[in-house]
Protein backbone atom coordinates (compact mmCIF):
# COMPACT_ATOMS: atom_id res chain seq x y z
CA UNK A 1 0.00 0.00 0.00
CA UNK A 2 1.41 3.40 -1.00
CA UNK A 3 1.82 5.92 1.79
CA UNK A 4 0.64 9.51 1.93
CA UNK A 5 3.11 12.25 1.11
CA UNK A 6 4.53 14.39 3.91
CA UNK A 7 5.24 17.87 2.52
CA UNK A 8 8.48 19.47 3.68
CA UNK A 9 8.24 23.25 3.97
CA UNK A 10 11.65 24.78 4.59
CA UNK A 11 11.79 28.14 6.36
CA UNK A 12 15.57 28.51 6.74
CA UNK A 13 15.56 31.61 4.53
CA UNK A 14 12.71 33.27 6.44
CA UNK A 15 12.31 32.13 10.05
CA UNK A 16 15.87 30.80 10.14
CA UNK A 17 17.17 34.21 9.14
CA UNK A 18 15.41 35.71 12.16
CA UNK A 19 18.06 34.13 14.38
CA UNK A 20 19.98 37.11 15.82
CA UNK A 21 22.95 37.76 13.55
CA UNK A 22 21.87 35.31 10.84
CA UNK A 23 21.13 37.87 8.13
CA UNK A 24 21.85 36.68 4.61
CA UNK A 25 22.38 38.62 1.41
CA UNK A 26 20.17 37.92 -1.64
CA UNK A 27 23.10 36.09 -3.26
CA UNK A 28 23.57 33.86 -0.21
CA UNK A 29 19.84 33.15 -0.03
CA UNK A 30 19.79 32.10 -3.68
CA UNK A 31 22.70 29.76 -3.12
CA UNK A 32 20.88 28.07 -0.23
CA UNK A 33 17.62 27.95 -2.20
CA UNK A 34 19.33 26.10 -5.05
CA UNK A 35 20.73 23.59 -2.55
CA UNK A 36 17.25 23.09 -1.05
CA UNK A 37 15.81 22.59 -4.53
CA UNK A 38 18.47 19.97 -5.26
CA UNK A 39 17.47 18.22 -2.01
CA UNK A 40 13.89 18.15 -3.38
CA UNK A 41 12.35 20.29 -0.65
CA UNK A 42 8.67 20.71 -1.58
CA UNK A 43 8.23 24.36 -0.53
CA UNK A 44 10.91 26.99 0.08
CA UNK A 45 9.80 29.97 2.16
CA UNK A 46 12.15 32.43 0.54
CA UNK A 47 11.54 35.41 2.81
CA UNK A 48 9.32 38.27 3.90
CA UNK A 49 9.18 40.54 0.83
CA UNK A 50 7.77 43.65 2.50
CA UNK A 51 10.46 43.69 5.20
CA UNK A 52 13.15 45.33 3.05
CA UNK A 53 14.16 45.94 -0.55
CA UNK A 54 16.89 43.32 -0.11
CA UNK A 55 14.40 40.70 1.02
CA UNK A 56 12.05 41.56 -1.85
CA UNK A 57 14.86 41.09 -4.37
CA UNK A 58 15.92 37.86 -2.70
CA UNK A 59 12.43 36.37 -2.95
CA UNK A 60 12.09 37.65 -6.51
CA UNK A 61 15.45 36.15 -7.51
CA UNK A 62 14.65 32.80 -5.95
CA UNK A 63 11.21 32.78 -7.58
CA UNK A 64 12.84 33.24 -10.97
CA UNK A 65 15.64 30.71 -10.43
CA UNK A 66 13.92 27.80 -8.68
CA UNK A 67 11.81 25.53 -10.91
CA UNK A 68 11.33 22.26 -9.03
CA UNK A 69 10.13 23.57 -5.64
CA UNK A 70 7.23 25.85 -4.74
CA UNK A 71 8.53 29.29 -3.73
CA UNK A 72 6.68 30.93 -0.85
CA UNK A 73 6.61 34.49 0.49
CA UNK A 74 5.41 35.51 3.95
CA UNK A 75 2.87 38.29 4.40
CA UNK A 76 1.06 39.68 7.41
CA UNK A 77 -2.69 40.01 7.00
CA UNK A 78 -2.61 43.41 5.33
CA UNK A 79 -2.81 44.77 1.78
CA UNK A 80 0.76 46.07 1.48
CA UNK A 81 2.38 42.83 2.64
CA UNK A 82 0.25 40.66 0.39
CA UNK A 83 0.72 42.83 -2.69
CA UNK A 84 4.50 42.91 -2.19
CA UNK A 85 4.58 39.14 -1.80
CA UNK A 86 2.49 38.72 -4.94
CA UNK A 87 4.78 41.02 -6.90
CA UNK A 88 7.93 39.23 -5.71
CA UNK A 89 6.51 35.83 -6.64
CA UNK A 90 4.91 36.69 -9.98
CA UNK A 91 7.67 35.07 -12.07
CA UNK A 92 7.75 31.83 -10.06
CA UNK A 93 7.12 28.51 -11.76
CA UNK A 94 4.99 27.63 -8.72
CA UNK A 95 4.22 30.08 -5.91
CA UNK A 96 2.54 30.28 -2.53
CA UNK A 97 1.59 33.20 -0.29
CA UNK A 98 1.74 32.50 3.43
CA UNK A 99 -0.35 34.98 5.41
CA UNK A 100 -0.95 35.06 9.14
CA UNK A 101 -2.53 36.86 12.06
CA UNK A 102 -2.42 36.14 15.79
CA UNK A 103 -5.37 34.34 17.40
CA UNK A 104 -4.40 33.83 21.05
CA UNK A 105 -6.22 36.02 23.63
CA UNK A 106 -2.87 37.44 24.77
CA UNK A 107 -1.73 38.47 21.29
CA UNK A 108 -5.13 39.82 20.22
CA UNK A 109 -5.42 41.89 23.38
CA UNK A 110 -1.85 43.11 23.87
CA UNK A 111 -0.37 43.22 20.36
CA UNK A 112 -3.17 43.59 17.85
CA UNK A 113 -5.56 45.58 20.07
CA UNK A 114 -8.39 43.85 18.22
CA UNK A 115 -11.51 41.93 19.21
CA UNK A 116 -11.81 38.30 18.06
CA UNK A 117 -14.42 39.15 15.41
CA UNK A 118 -12.11 41.79 13.95
CA UNK A 119 -9.28 39.25 13.76
CA UNK A 120 -11.61 36.78 12.06
CA UNK A 121 -12.63 39.33 9.43
CA UNK A 122 -9.04 40.39 8.81
CA UNK A 123 -8.00 36.78 8.29
CA UNK A 124 -10.77 36.23 5.74
CA UNK A 125 -9.91 39.40 3.82
CA UNK A 126 -6.21 38.53 3.77
CA UNK A 127 -6.85 35.14 2.18
CA UNK A 128 -9.18 36.68 -0.40
CA UNK A 129 -6.55 39.29 -1.27
CA UNK A 130 -3.85 36.64 -1.61
CA UNK A 131 -6.01 34.68 -4.06
CA UNK A 132 -5.62 37.53 -6.53
CA UNK A 133 -1.98 36.47 -6.92
CA UNK A 134 -2.04 32.69 -6.54
CA UNK A 135 -4.43 29.86 -5.73
CA UNK A 136 -1.87 28.31 -3.35
CA UNK A 137 -2.60 30.06 -0.04
CA UNK A 138 -1.33 29.13 3.39
CA UNK A 139 -2.88 30.64 6.50
CA UNK A 140 -1.37 30.59 10.00
CA UNK A 141 -3.17 31.56 13.22
CA UNK A 142 -0.12 32.91 15.06
CA UNK A 143 0.32 31.59 18.61
CA UNK A 144 -2.18 28.82 17.90
CA UNK A 145 -0.54 26.83 20.67
CA UNK A 146 -2.10 29.21 23.22
CA UNK A 147 -5.32 29.97 21.34
CA UNK A 148 -8.86 28.98 22.29
CA UNK A 149 -9.79 25.84 20.36
CA UNK A 150 -13.34 26.95 19.52
CA UNK A 151 -12.08 30.26 18.16
CA UNK A 152 -9.38 28.47 16.16
CA UNK A 153 -12.07 26.28 14.60
CA UNK A 154 -14.10 29.36 13.61
CA UNK A 155 -11.12 31.08 12.01
CA UNK A 156 -9.89 28.00 10.19
CA UNK A 157 -13.31 27.13 8.77
CA UNK A 158 -13.70 30.70 7.54
CA UNK A 159 -10.29 30.97 5.86
CA UNK A 160 -10.73 27.60 4.13
CA UNK A 161 -14.04 28.87 2.77
CA UNK A 162 -12.20 32.01 1.63
CA UNK A 163 -9.67 29.93 -0.32
CA UNK A 164 -6.86 28.82 2.00
CA UNK A 165 -5.43 25.47 0.88
CA UNK A 166 -2.97 24.91 3.73
CA UNK A 167 -3.63 25.56 7.42
CA UNK A 168 -0.51 25.90 9.51
CA UNK A 169 -0.76 25.56 13.30
CA UNK A 170 2.18 27.45 14.87
CA UNK A 171 3.44 26.79 18.37
CA UNK A 172 4.95 30.25 18.07
CA UNK A 173 6.62 30.39 21.48
CA UNK A 174 7.42 26.69 21.90
CA UNK A 175 4.93 26.33 24.77
CA UNK A 176 3.17 23.08 23.88
CA UNK A 177 4.03 19.52 24.90
CA UNK A 178 3.86 16.75 22.27
CA UNK A 179 0.64 15.12 23.48
CA UNK A 180 -1.02 18.53 23.78
CA UNK A 181 0.11 19.71 20.34
CA UNK A 182 -0.80 16.45 18.61
CA UNK A 183 -4.23 16.53 20.25
CA UNK A 184 -4.78 20.09 18.97
CA UNK A 185 -4.04 19.01 15.39
CA UNK A 186 -6.35 16.01 15.69
CA UNK A 187 -9.23 18.02 17.19
CA UNK A 188 -8.98 20.73 14.55
CA UNK A 189 -9.11 18.16 11.73
CA UNK A 190 -12.05 16.42 13.39
CA UNK A 191 -14.05 19.53 14.36
CA UNK A 192 -13.56 21.95 11.45
CA UNK A 193 -16.37 21.01 8.99
CA UNK A 194 -14.34 21.70 5.82
CA UNK A 195 -10.96 20.46 7.11
CA UNK A 196 -10.83 17.91 4.28
CA UNK A 197 -10.36 20.79 1.82
CA UNK A 198 -7.00 21.83 3.25
CA UNK A 199 -3.69 20.30 4.31
CA UNK A 200 -2.81 20.83 7.96
CA UNK A 201 0.73 21.82 8.83
CA UNK A 202 3.03 22.10 11.86
CA UNK A 203 5.34 24.96 12.76
CA UNK A 204 7.01 24.39 16.13
CA UNK A 205 9.61 26.42 17.99
CA UNK A 206 12.22 24.88 20.24
CA UNK A 207 12.01 26.99 23.40
CA UNK A 208 11.54 23.88 25.54
CA UNK A 209 13.57 21.62 23.26
CA UNK A 210 10.39 20.00 21.89
CA UNK A 211 10.09 21.38 18.35
CA UNK A 212 10.85 18.09 16.60
CA UNK A 213 8.82 16.02 19.08
CA UNK A 214 5.82 18.35 18.71
CA UNK A 215 6.08 18.33 14.91
CA UNK A 216 6.16 14.53 14.79
CA UNK A 217 3.21 14.39 17.18
CA UNK A 218 1.35 16.65 14.76
CA UNK A 219 2.19 14.33 11.85
CA UNK A 220 0.99 11.31 13.82
CA UNK A 221 -2.31 13.11 14.36
CA UNK A 222 -2.97 14.03 10.74
CA UNK A 223 -0.70 16.93 9.74
CA UNK A 224 0.72 16.36 6.28
CA UNK A 225 3.08 19.32 6.08
CA UNK A 226 5.96 20.15 8.42
CA UNK A 227 7.58 23.58 8.58
CA UNK A 228 11.22 23.21 9.55
CA UNK A 229 14.70 24.57 8.89
CA UNK A 230 18.22 23.37 8.23
CA UNK A 231 20.13 22.83 11.49
CA UNK A 232 17.02 23.95 13.39
CA UNK A 233 17.78 27.62 12.60
CA UNK A 234 15.17 30.09 13.82
CA UNK A 235 14.20 32.72 16.35
CA UNK A 236 15.28 32.30 19.96
CA UNK A 237 15.98 28.56 20.47
CA UNK A 238 15.17 27.82 16.83
CA UNK A 239 12.69 25.75 14.83
CA UNK A 240 12.18 22.06 14.23
CA UNK A 241 15.29 20.74 12.46
CA UNK A 242 14.54 19.54 8.92
CA UNK A 243 17.18 16.84 9.04
CA UNK A 244 15.77 15.38 12.27
CA UNK A 245 12.17 15.40 11.01
CA UNK A 246 13.02 13.78 7.70
CA UNK A 247 15.30 11.10 9.11
CA UNK A 248 12.88 10.28 11.94
CA UNK A 249 10.07 9.68 9.43
CA UNK A 250 12.38 7.71 7.14
CA UNK A 251 13.90 5.60 9.92
CA UNK A 252 10.61 4.86 11.69
CA UNK A 253 8.39 3.97 8.75
CA UNK A 254 6.86 1.36 11.04
CA UNK A 255 5.26 4.24 12.95
CA UNK A 256 4.41 6.74 10.20
CA UNK A 257 1.76 6.36 7.53
CA UNK A 258 3.47 8.97 5.34
CA UNK A 259 6.85 9.56 3.72
CA UNK A 260 8.83 12.44 2.18
CA UNK A 261 10.35 12.77 -1.28
CA UNK A 262 13.60 14.33 -0.04
CA UNK A 263 16.99 13.26 -1.34
CA UNK A 264 18.52 12.77 2.10
CA UNK A 265 22.04 12.42 0.70
CA UNK A 266 21.97 16.23 0.28
CA UNK A 267 21.41 16.86 4.00
CA UNK A 268 25.05 17.22 5.03
CA UNK A 269 25.85 19.54 2.12
CA UNK A 270 22.91 21.82 3.00
CA UNK A 271 23.81 21.77 6.69
CA UNK A 272 27.39 22.84 6.05
CA UNK A 273 26.31 25.47 3.54
CA UNK A 274 23.87 27.10 5.98
CA UNK A 275 26.37 26.90 8.82
CA UNK A 276 29.08 28.50 6.71
CA UNK A 277 26.91 31.35 5.42
CA UNK A 278 25.34 32.25 8.77
CA UNK A 279 28.37 31.62 10.95
CA UNK A 280 26.28 29.40 13.22
CA UNK A 281 28.45 26.37 13.95
CA UNK A 282 26.78 22.98 14.33
CA UNK A 283 27.40 21.49 17.77
CA UNK A 284 29.38 18.21 17.60
CA UNK A 285 26.63 16.15 19.28
CA UNK A 286 23.85 17.56 17.08
CA UNK A 287 21.59 14.78 15.78
CA UNK A 288 22.10 13.75 12.14
CA UNK A 289 24.57 16.49 11.10
CA UNK A 290 26.88 16.86 14.11
CA UNK A 291 30.52 15.75 13.82
CA UNK A 292 29.90 13.01 16.38
CA UNK A 293 26.54 11.83 15.03
CA UNK A 294 28.07 8.70 13.48
CA UNK A 295 31.20 8.43 15.66
CA UNK A 296 31.82 5.57 18.09
CA UNK A 297 34.36 6.08 20.87
CA UNK A 298 33.37 3.25 23.20
CA UNK A 299 35.21 -0.02 22.56
CA UNK A 300 32.00 -1.97 23.12
CA UNK A 301 30.20 0.17 20.53
CA UNK A 302 33.06 -0.10 18.05
CA UNK A 303 33.13 -3.87 18.40
CA UNK A 304 29.36 -4.09 17.92
CA UNK A 305 29.34 -1.88 14.82
CA UNK A 306 32.16 -3.88 13.24
CA UNK A 307 30.20 -7.10 13.77
CA UNK A 308 26.85 -5.69 12.67
CA UNK A 309 26.25 -2.00 11.95
CA UNK A 310 22.68 -2.14 13.26
CA UNK A 311 23.86 -2.87 16.81
CA UNK A 312 24.57 0.82 17.45
CA UNK A 313 23.59 2.63 14.23
CA UNK A 314 19.96 3.12 13.27
CA UNK A 315 20.90 5.06 10.11
CA UNK A 316 23.70 4.85 7.58
CA UNK A 317 26.06 7.82 7.41
CA UNK A 318 25.88 7.56 3.61
CA UNK A 319 22.12 8.21 3.75
CA UNK A 320 22.68 11.80 4.88
CA UNK A 321 25.56 12.47 2.50
CA UNK A 322 28.58 11.42 4.54
CA UNK A 323 31.23 9.36 2.80
CA UNK A 324 32.51 6.19 4.41
CA UNK A 325 35.87 7.01 2.81
CA UNK A 326 37.10 9.95 4.88
CA UNK A 327 40.54 10.27 3.24
CA UNK A 328 39.93 11.22 -0.36
CA UNK A 329 42.68 13.26 -1.97
CA UNK A 330 46.26 14.48 -1.67
CA UNK A 331 48.71 16.77 -3.43
CA UNK A 332 49.30 14.22 -6.20
CA UNK A 333 45.58 14.00 -7.03
CA UNK A 334 44.56 15.38 -10.40
CA UNK A 335 41.77 17.59 -11.65
CA UNK A 336 39.56 14.65 -12.69
CA UNK A 337 39.79 13.07 -9.25
CA UNK A 338 38.95 16.40 -7.64
CA UNK A 339 35.94 16.91 -9.93
CA UNK A 340 34.73 13.37 -9.23
CA UNK A 341 34.95 13.99 -5.49
CA UNK A 342 32.94 17.20 -5.79
CA UNK A 343 30.20 15.25 -7.56
CA UNK A 344 30.27 12.51 -4.92
CA UNK A 345 29.89 15.16 -2.21
CA UNK A 346 26.97 16.80 -4.07
CA UNK A 347 28.90 20.07 -4.38
CA UNK A 348 27.77 22.11 -7.39
CA UNK A 349 30.32 23.87 -9.60
CA UNK A 350 28.71 26.11 -12.20
CA UNK A 351 31.37 26.27 -14.92
CA UNK A 352 34.77 24.99 -16.07
CA UNK A 353 36.30 28.32 -15.08
CA UNK A 354 34.91 27.96 -11.56
CA UNK A 355 36.16 24.35 -11.41
CA UNK A 356 39.64 25.48 -12.42
CA UNK A 357 39.70 28.14 -9.71
CA UNK A 358 38.48 25.69 -7.09
CA UNK A 359 41.09 23.14 -8.18
CA UNK A 360 43.86 25.72 -7.80
CA UNK A 361 42.62 26.36 -4.24
CA UNK A 362 42.69 22.62 -3.63
CA UNK A 363 46.29 22.32 -4.84
CA UNK A 364 47.33 25.24 -2.61
CA UNK A 365 45.71 23.49 0.35
CA UNK A 366 47.32 20.16 -0.58
CA UNK A 367 50.74 21.82 -0.34
CA UNK A 368 49.95 22.66 3.29
CA UNK A 369 48.20 19.42 4.32
CA UNK A 370 49.28 15.84 3.77
CA UNK A 371 45.73 14.51 3.76
CA UNK A 372 42.64 16.19 2.31
CA UNK A 373 39.31 15.12 3.83
CA UNK A 374 35.73 15.62 2.65
CA UNK A 375 35.24 18.30 5.30
CA UNK A 376 38.25 20.20 3.93
CA UNK A 377 36.72 20.21 0.46
CA UNK A 378 33.38 21.51 1.78
CA UNK A 379 35.18 24.34 3.61
CA UNK A 380 37.44 25.14 0.66
CA UNK A 381 34.54 25.44 -1.80
CA UNK A 382 32.44 27.45 0.66
CA UNK A 383 35.30 29.91 1.19
CA UNK A 384 35.89 30.11 -2.56
CA UNK A 385 32.22 30.71 -3.38
CA UNK A 386 31.91 33.46 -0.76
CA UNK A 387 34.56 35.42 -2.66
CA UNK A 388 32.87 34.68 -5.99
CA UNK A 389 29.48 35.93 -4.77
CA UNK A 390 30.68 39.37 -3.76
CA UNK A 391 32.30 41.92 -5.99
CA UNK A 392 34.97 42.61 -3.41
CA UNK A 393 35.78 46.28 -2.96
CA UNK A 394 38.24 45.23 -0.26
CA UNK A 395 40.70 42.41 -1.00
CA UNK A 396 43.28 40.88 1.30
CA UNK A 397 46.67 40.83 -0.43
CA UNK A 398 49.00 39.73 2.36
CA UNK A 399 49.35 39.38 6.10
CA UNK A 400 52.31 38.90 8.43
CA UNK A 401 51.58 38.22 12.08
CA UNK A 402 54.06 37.68 14.90
CA UNK A 403 53.63 36.45 18.47
CA UNK A 404 56.51 35.97 20.88
CA UNK A 405 56.73 35.25 24.60
CA UNK A 406 57.17 38.51 26.50
CA UNK A 407 56.47 40.65 23.43
CA UNK A 408 53.30 42.41 22.27
CA UNK A 409 51.75 40.57 19.29
CA UNK A 410 51.78 42.52 16.05
CA UNK A 411 50.42 42.17 12.54
CA UNK A 412 51.12 43.81 9.21
CA UNK A 413 48.59 43.66 6.40
CA UNK A 414 48.22 44.81 2.83
CA UNK A 415 44.76 45.23 1.32
CA UNK A 416 43.42 46.45 -2.00
CA UNK A 417 40.64 49.03 -1.55
CA UNK A 418 38.90 50.17 -4.72
CA UNK A 419 42.04 49.23 -6.72
CA UNK A 420 44.35 51.16 -4.36
CA UNK A 421 46.86 49.12 -2.36
CA UNK A 422 47.20 50.09 1.29
CA UNK A 423 49.36 48.69 4.08
CA UNK A 424 49.33 49.05 7.86
CA UNK A 425 50.65 47.50 11.05
CA UNK A 426 49.17 47.27 14.51
CA UNK A 427 49.70 45.63 17.87
CA UNK A 428 47.08 43.91 19.98
CA UNK A 429 46.28 41.52 22.76
CA UNK A 430 46.87 38.60 20.37
CA UNK A 431 47.50 37.85 16.73
CA UNK A 432 43.82 38.11 15.79
CA UNK A 433 43.31 41.37 17.70
CA UNK A 434 46.40 42.87 16.05
CA UNK A 435 45.24 41.66 12.61
CA UNK A 436 41.77 43.20 12.96
CA UNK A 437 43.21 46.48 14.24
CA UNK A 438 45.61 46.65 11.30
CA UNK A 439 42.77 46.11 8.82
CA UNK A 440 40.59 48.70 10.57
CA UNK A 441 43.39 51.26 10.52
CA UNK A 442 43.14 51.43 6.73
CA UNK A 443 39.47 50.56 6.19
CA UNK A 444 38.06 52.65 9.07
CA UNK A 445 34.65 50.97 8.91
CA UNK A 446 33.67 51.89 12.47
CA UNK A 447 32.00 48.47 12.85
CA UNK A 448 31.98 46.69 16.19
CA UNK A 449 32.89 43.02 16.52
CA UNK A 450 29.88 41.08 17.85
CA UNK A 451 31.16 37.51 17.45
CA UNK A 452 34.39 35.74 16.69
CA UNK A 453 34.55 31.96 16.57
CA UNK A 454 36.99 29.36 15.32
CA UNK A 455 36.29 25.71 14.59
CA UNK A 456 38.57 23.02 13.23
CA UNK A 457 37.29 21.33 10.09
CA UNK A 458 39.01 17.99 10.72
CA UNK A 459 41.33 16.48 13.31
CA UNK A 460 45.04 17.26 13.47
CA UNK A 461 47.21 20.33 13.98
CA UNK A 462 47.28 20.91 10.22
CA UNK A 463 43.48 21.06 10.03
CA UNK A 464 41.76 23.88 8.21
CA UNK A 465 40.42 26.41 10.66
CA UNK A 466 37.05 27.97 9.86
CA UNK A 467 36.56 31.44 11.30
CA UNK A 468 33.23 33.22 11.65
CA UNK A 469 33.11 36.97 12.27
CA UNK A 470 30.01 39.03 13.03
CA UNK A 471 30.15 42.81 12.63
CA UNK A 472 27.58 45.47 13.53
CA UNK A 473 27.37 48.98 12.15
CA UNK A 474 24.43 51.32 12.77
CA UNK A 475 22.09 48.42 13.47
CA UNK A 476 23.19 46.41 10.43
CA UNK A 477 24.64 42.99 11.27
CA UNK A 478 26.67 40.89 8.84
CA UNK A 479 28.58 37.63 9.02
CA UNK A 480 31.94 36.91 7.44
CA UNK A 481 33.65 33.57 6.89
CA UNK A 482 37.18 32.51 6.11
CA UNK A 483 39.22 29.32 6.23
CA UNK A 484 42.89 28.50 6.17
CA UNK A 485 45.38 26.23 7.92
CA UNK A 486 46.72 29.43 9.51
CA UNK A 487 44.22 30.97 11.94
CA UNK A 488 45.56 34.52 11.52
CA UNK A 489 45.02 34.30 7.75
CA UNK A 490 41.58 32.69 8.16
CA UNK A 491 40.63 35.47 10.60
CA UNK A 492 41.75 38.18 8.19
CA UNK A 493 39.76 36.56 5.37
CA UNK A 494 36.64 36.40 7.54
CA UNK A 495 36.96 40.01 8.66
CA UNK A 496 37.43 41.28 5.09
CA UNK A 497 34.51 39.12 3.93
CA UNK A 498 32.27 40.73 6.57
CA UNK A 499 33.45 44.24 5.64
CA UNK A 500 32.47 43.65 2.02
CA UNK A 501 29.00 42.56 3.11
CA UNK A 502 28.50 45.75 5.13
CA UNK A 503 28.04 47.50 1.81
CA UNK A 504 24.90 45.41 1.14
CA UNK A 505 21.83 46.96 2.90
CA UNK A 506 20.07 44.44 5.14
CA UNK A 507 17.73 46.58 7.23
CA UNK A 508 14.35 44.90 7.57
CA UNK A 509 11.20 44.93 9.65
CA UNK A 510 10.15 41.95 11.73
CA UNK A 511 7.09 39.96 10.56
CA UNK A 512 5.58 40.01 14.03
CA UNK A 513 5.43 43.81 14.00
CA UNK A 514 1.72 44.43 13.65
CA UNK A 515 0.23 46.53 10.88
CA UNK A 516 -3.48 46.40 10.13
CA UNK A 517 -5.05 45.42 6.83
Amino acid sequence: MSKEKLIIFDTTLRDGEQSPGASMTPEEKLRIAKALEKMKVDIIEAGFPVSSEGDFKAVQGIARAVKDSVVCGLARANKLDISRAGEALKDANASRIHTFIATSPLHMREKLLLEPDQVLEQAIQAVKLARKYTDNIEFSPEDAGRSDLDFLCRVIEAVIDAGATTINIPDTVGYNLPEQYGNTIRQLIENVPNSDKAIFSTHCHNDLGLAVANSLAGVMNGARQVECSINGMGERAGNAALEEIVMAVRTRQDMFSCETRLDTTQIMTCSRLVSGITGFAVQPNKAIVGANAFAHESGIHQDGVLKARETYEIMRAEDVGLSSNKLVLGKLSGRSAFKDRLETLNISIESEEELNKAFRRFKDLADKKTEIFDEDIHALVSDFKMEEIFAESIKLISIKACSETGEVPQASITVLIEDEEKSASATGGGLVDATFKAIESVVASGASLQLYSVSNVTKGTDSLGEVAVRLELDGEIVNGQGSDTDIAIASAKAYVNALNKLRVPTERIHPQTYEGI
